[in-house]
C-alpha cells in the first residue's frame, strides 16, 4: 500500500471488458493535453482549462497525493496498458464510492467510457468492499447519461447537488450501481 492509511495499492493495473486501466506515468504528460484540451472536458468537467504539459504535471502530481491520502484514484484509459484514450476516476468519500471518466474527443464513440466504469465498479466491489458505486452528472449531459444507462446504473431519488464551478452553476443527478445488482447479472454486471 502507498501509506498505511490508505486502501490503495501503490501501483494499479485493471483489465477487463477489452481495456487495461493503468496509472499514470512521465511518460504521458505529452499525451494528456491531447485528451483533456477541450471544450466539452472543460464544460462538463471539473478539470482545469486550458489543458497544457503543467497542468498534466499537476494533475499526476495530485494523483499520486490523492491515492497516498487514500482518498482517490485516477487511472489511465488503455487498450492494451499503452497509448492512454482518457482516464477513470474512483473517489472514495463519506456518501459514496464515486466513479468519473474522461475520454479524449479521438477515441469517443467506441464504448470507452461504459467499459471503463464497469471495470472500475466491479474493482470498488471486489477489492474495496462497497456496496454502491455512483456517477453524479448534469441530466443534460446527453453523452453521461447515455454512459450510466449503459452501464446498469439507475437514477437514485435524492436531492440534486447544486453548486458553482468554472462561473457556471451546475445541478447533479446521481446514479448508482449497487453491488448485488451488479453480482446477480443485472445490467451493467459482468454476467449481464
Amino acid at each position: 500500500m502507498s501509506s498505511s492509511t490508505s486502501p490503495f495499492p501503490a501501483r494499479i493495473e485493471l483489465a477487463g471488458e477489452g481495456l487495461v486501466l493503468r496509472d499514470w506515468t512521465e511518460g504521458d504528460i505529452a499525451a494528456m493535453p491531447g485528451l483533456f484540451d477541450h471544450p466539452d472536458i472543460a464544460y462538463w468537467t471539473p478539470i482545469v482549462s486550458p489543458f497544457d504539459e503543467e497542468a498534466a504535471r499537476t494533475r499526476l502530481a495530485k494523483d499520486r497525493q490523492l491515492r497516498a491520502e487514500g482518498t482517490a484514484i485516477l487511472l489511465a484509459i488503455t487498450l492494451d496498458g499503452g497509448a492512454p484514450l482518457g482516464e477513470v476516476m474512483l473517489r472514495r468519500a463519506p456518501e459514496g464510492t464515486e466513479i468519473g471518466y474522461a475520454v479524449g474527443p479521438a477515441h469517443r464513440g467506441q464504448g470507452l467510457a461504459v467499459r471503463a466504469v464497469r471495470v472500475m465498479a466491479a474493482y470498488a466491489f471486489e477489492q474495496l468492499g462497497s456496496e454502491r458505486v455512483i456517477l453524479e452528472l448534469e441530466a443534460e449531459n446527453d453523452a453521461s447519461v447515455a454512459v450510466a444507462t449503459k452501464a446498469g446504473f439507475r437514477l437514485l431519488d435524492v436531492p440534486l447537488i447544486t453548486g458553482e464551478e468554472k462561473g457556471r452553476p451546475f445541478a447533479l443527478q446521481t446514479w448508482g450501481l449497487d453491488r448485488q445488482s451488479f453480482a446477480d447479472g443485472g445490467p451493467g454486471s459482468r454476467r449481464g
